[in-house]
């Protein structure tokens, strides 16, 4: 069911790590002109171009794009009471530690009168985006609002695919969800062109453009938030989901297993790879998987994605080849189930988040950790980071010099413009003495 790569007794640079870490046959670049096509007839024809792409690919034609507060208020009230105090615990658990990631304002005082003032800014409104295709994600809607209003971002808007099967509207539980959180403001609308509406905005809808965009998607959404990142800000161009599991000999299969799979039920270009110095590990995940995959309920879409290029068990001699292969395929989630994860996890530099120890599977972070679950994917672990309420903060610097310490550096600033060949910069600190 699972490719085996093995990598014993082989000494491999990074270029050819890459060369032969799993990844499906994805190209965000291959969806690029049908992207910039979608985006321009929304900039265009505004609502006219969004209901006849809803129509489209959506398979409904929404009677209204934004949803009524009313529907709103109602969605929440009919939540079931287990989901709602399941919400709620994971909106707690992620907004005390997205609190964490906002820095205090500091001063730091170069000399005497002079003092650099260090605070990170919100950006006033973002577009949320909450996928809509093979499950449903009220988990998503609270990982991208609680990161944004814990930065203290002002305006909020989310967008979510029409549903066929609930009259063209978004589903009710991720309605639900965002009135839970207090978001007013959502939208009937997905893919590529609810990406360029958040983006440029709608002046026929009222939607007013974003600054920043952030979420999960298809390969579409994808490809969009690659093609106006720059009008606005992007967390990052969001694939497949995927996991890593670096175990070794002490590791249990049947969890090994169970994981393997929980990830592989998202999508058919889902990644599952298990990395392991104990071959006998493997054989028994290898052995115990067809069993556990015809026992869950997307068996056919688990089978697809373990099956595909992007899914293998990879042998390997120790865990410090582990690590450095784990940090060269930068998974989007990382599991440590090996006898002393400690000192491994100083080896492991590149992932979107990680889990560890037997008791703390990725499923658990996509629900009710507290850590957020949007995470970079297809190797963006390597430069990226999940999502946070600093994806929503700008660093800014405040300078304040008074004379007697602008005075201190007058000639050093002097001598600087004249290297440069930029005589007027110093010009204008000299005009203060004249």
């Amino acid at each position: 069911m699972m490719r085996t790569l093995d990598l014993r007794g082989r000494s491999l640079t990074t270029a050819e790590l890459l060369a032969v870490v799993p990844r499906a046959a994805s190209d965000v670049g291959s969806a690029v002109d049908a992207v910039d096509a979608l985006i321009a007839e929304v900039r265009q024809r505004g609502t006219a171009a969004l209901l006849d792409q809803a129509e489209r690919f959506d398979r409904v034609r929404p009677t209204s794009i934004r949803v009524p507060a009313a529907q709103l208020r109602a969605a929440e009230e009919a939540l079931e009471p287990a989901v709602r105090a399941a919400l709620e615990e994971a909106i707690d658990r992620v907004r005390r530690t997205t609190a964490a990631q906002v820095p205090d304002e500091r001063v730091t005082e170069v000399a005497p009168g002079a003092r650099i003032r260090q605070r990170w800014q919100p950006v006033d409104r973002v577009g949320l985006y909450v996928p809509g295709g093979k499950a449903v994600y009220p988990s998503s809607v609270v990982m991208n609002v609680v990161a944004a209003q814990v930065a203290g971002v002002r305006s909020i808007a989310l967008v979510s695919p029409p549903q066929a099967a609930h009259g063209g509207s978004v589903h009710p539980t991720i309605l639900g969800a965002a009135s839970l959180l207090g978001v007013d403001e959502v939208y009937a609308m997905g893919g590529a062109g609810a990406v360029g509406a958040l983006a440029y905005g709608v002046a026929d809808l009222g939607l007013e453009p974003v600054q920043v965009i952030t979420g999960p998607g298809n390969l579409y959404v994808a490809t969009a938030k690659r093609a106006v990142k720059g009008v606005v800000g992007i967390d990052s161009e969001a694939g497949p989901t995927e996991i890593l599991v670096i175990a070794d000999r002490t590791a249990r299969a049947d969890y090994v297993v169970a994981d393997l799979i929980s990830q592989a039920e998202h999508d058919e270009l889902a990644g599952s790879v298990l990395v392991t110095d104990a071959p006998e590990l493997a054989a028994a995940v290898a052995a115990a998987l067809p069993a556990a995959v015809a026992a869950t309920r997307h068996r056919e879409r688990v089978e697809a994605a373990l099956g595909g290029p992007q899914s293998a068990i990879v042998l390997v001699d120790d865990l410090e080849q582990a690590a450095r292969f784990s940090d060269v395929y930068g998974p989007e989630h990382l599991e440590v189930q090996v006898a002393d994860p400690q000192a491994l996890i100083p080896r492991l530099s590149s992932a979107g988040a990680i889990f560890v120890g037997d008791h703390t599977p990725v499923s658990l972070g996509d629900y009710l950790a507290g850590s957020n679950h949007v995470l970079p994917t297809g190797g963006q672990a390597r430069f990226a980071a999940g999502l946070g309420a600093y994806t929503f903060l700008r660093p800014q610097q405040i300078i304040e010099y008074d004379r007697d310490a602008l005075a201190q550096v007058a000639a050093h600033v002097g001598a600087l413009s004249d290297a440069e060949q930029l005589p007027a910069h110093g010009d204008a600190v000299r005009a203060r003495f004249l």
